[in-house]
């Protein structure tokens, strides 16, 4: 609903005092764009990752992101940060790729409390062959769509939207 518009409550009162501002024209568009992009683009990302190499999306981006780290190991808040995940899906998609022979989990030796994930060459191997997929994909789906500008205001929207995971420290 959009400008002074609203359903009808029986009261006409709110849970908080504030007054409910309902969209208007051109913050409805903007949550529609979003909200599309939100729910049907991680889809279209990972349709060809998931024909061609067996991954979702999140795998690929678990393991691309290992791939890229010193020493092919990152700290689990750390990858879950990057990956955009909670630490509990990182940690069911590490087990899984532990199953696999993808990534062996160890105790940082900097610090005890924190996990360190690690990428195998195995691992290693299936980044190597999923990445021209990722790559045409993200390409077709999104950058090849968008000039220098539009790629440059997508960046400041996702950085001042950038929502952290409840569970990272």
């Amino acid at each position: 609903m959009s400008g002074t518009e609203g359903p009808t409550s029986g009261t006409g009162e709110h849970e908080d005092d504030e007054e409910l501002r309902w969209l208007d024209e051109q913050e409805k568009a903007a949550w529609t764009g979003l909200i599309s992009l939100v729910l049907l683009l991680p889809g279209r990302l990972e349709s060809p990752l998931r024909q061609e190499h067996g991954l979702t999306l999140f795998e690929y981006l678990v393991l691309s992101h290992l791939s890229e780290a010193p020493g092919r190991k990152l700290r689990m808040g750390e990858l879950a940060f990057l990956a955009s995940g909670s630490l509990s899906r990182l940690s069911n998609v590490i087990k899984r790729c532990e199953q696999r022979g993808w990534v062996v989990r160890s105790p940082d030796p900097a610090d005890g409390r924190y996990t360190l994930a690690e990428l195998t060459d195995a691992g290693f191997d299936i980044v190597r062959l999923a990445a021209p997929t990722h790559l045409r994909s993200v390409r077709r789906t999104v950058l090849d769509s968008l000039n220098t500008t539009d790629q440059k205001a997508l960046v400041r929207v996702a950085e001042k939207l950038r929502i952290v995971p409840d569970d990272f420290g």
